[in-house]
């Protein structure tokens, strides 16, 4: 949780609020979209170079905690 909370920031006034990658405007759902495009980590390193490993697995982590939530049916 530490890693997330030092690499993946929100800011209101920023990408409309969206989580992003250590206060750039490289918004996690970015990276999501690129990963759910084919790409690979070392390519998308590649295209972003200010990014790192960590920010991509940052984002994973992210979005994993942000689904994981308990559904209550009634």
């Amino acid at each position: 949780m530490e890693n997330i909370l030092k690499r993946i920031t929100v800011n209101p006034e920023q990408c409309g609020g969206r989580p992003c990658i250590r206060g750039m405007r490289i918004r996690v759902s970015d990276m999501l979209d690129l990963y759910a495009a084919g790409l690979s980590s070392e390519q998308i390193l590649t295209e972003l170079p200010d990014l790192e490993e960590a920010d991509l697995q940052a984002c994973m982590q992210y979005a994993s905690r942000r689904i994981s939530h308990p559904v209550l049916v009634a």
